[in-house]
């Protein structure tokens, strides 16, 4: 039987970087307020880069480290909640400025748990045998959705794009394991992007009690579905949605060998781009090696989460 992993890793963030003072001229905040509700120091901001362009450097990125060339791609996935394109969509245009003849190429949101959605439904595509070698890409520009005069919301997001090479192995080296998913339809109003001009806006206590309380036992039954304990966990990627979450997921989820990621202090939330992100720079550093067992867990808008275990390259 065929399966998938991930053999390769990239991620871009756009150069400009916006720290808390920064955002203390635009609006009433300060640094100890913004670091003591969220835990963020800086986030990058895109000027002119496309959302195209982001997602293009991360992939390029992800592909060099393969040793792959382009024309070896099947399939492209860009999970995005902030692409401005109806037509072309962001994968189709990837896909053509990295020269991918003829791919399956499809956007998907599902918001912050967008990576895990597009790897899960990449790795369904190989195992039926309708792909063999993907490119999955989290890429967002979310200040284009930020009222810069909202103090609750313009000091969490920050803009840039994770990408990761999935191609099929057979089954006993599988390296992406079942995925976990779903949507609380009772909360789909507890973050919003709406109309044409869009702005963000949450009902930021609401999204943290749910996340608070409801992901742990959901990323546990996650590792289980993996036939794995979260004991034996080498790394847990969850969204980089906020520091204070991510440290309360990490405490109950029983994980006390696990390399934490903790991206969002110097990158802010990135949303669909902040697990590949955040995971391509614990693999670069090294402190995440080939094979180690990873849970990445994305969750937010929606309210919608998914996860999955998965091999590092």
């Amino acid at each position: 039987m065929t399966a998938s992993r991930i053999v390769s890793l990239g991620h871009y963030q756009p150069p400009k970087v916006l720290t808390n003072d920064d955002l203390a001229k635009l609006v009433d905040t300060d640094d100890e307020w913004i670091r003591s509700r969220v835990g963020i120091r800086t986030r990058h901001i895109a000027v002119e880069e496309t959302l195209v362009d982001l997602a293009t450097e991360a992939a390029q990125k992800a592909l060099a480290n393969s040793g792959r060339q382009a024309g070896e791609i099947d399939l492209v996935v860009v999970a995005t909640c902030t692409a401005v394109e109806r037509s072309p969509y962001t994968a189709a245009s990837v896909a053509a400025r990295l020269g991918i003849p003829s791919p399956a190429a499809y956007d998907i949101n599902t918001v912050c748990s967008g990576f895990s959605y597009a790897l899960a439904t990449a790795d369904h595509a190989i195992r039926a045998g309708a792909a063999t070698r993907a490119l999955v890409i989290g890429a967002e520009r979310m200040t284009d959705t930020i009222d810069w005069t909202d103090r609750t919301t313009c000091v969490i997001f920050g803009d840039g794009a994770g990408a990761a090479v999935v191609e099929a192995v057979p089954d006993e080296r599988a390296g992406i394991g079942p995925v976990v998913w779903g949507t609380e339809t009772e909360k789909t109003d507890a973050v919003v992007i709406t109309g044409w001009d869009p702005t963000i806006s949450q009902q930021g206590q609401a999204v943290f009690r749910w996340a608070t309380t409801k992901i742990a036992p959901l990323a546990r039954e996650t590792c289980h579905k993996a036939g794995l304990d979260p004991a034996e966990l080498k790394g847990f990627v969850a969204h980089q949605a906020n520091l204070r979450i991510i440290d309360a997921i990490a405490n109950k989820l029983g994980a006390p060998d696990a390399v934490i990621a903790r991206d969002v202090v110097d990158s802010g939330n990135t949303s669909a781009a902040s697990i590949p992100l955040a995971l391509s720079k614990l693999v670069e550093r090294g402190e995440l090696r080939s094979g180690d067992p990873v849970l990445l867990f994305g969750f937010g808008g929606g309210l919608a989460y998914a996860g999955q275990v998965v091999r590092c390259p």
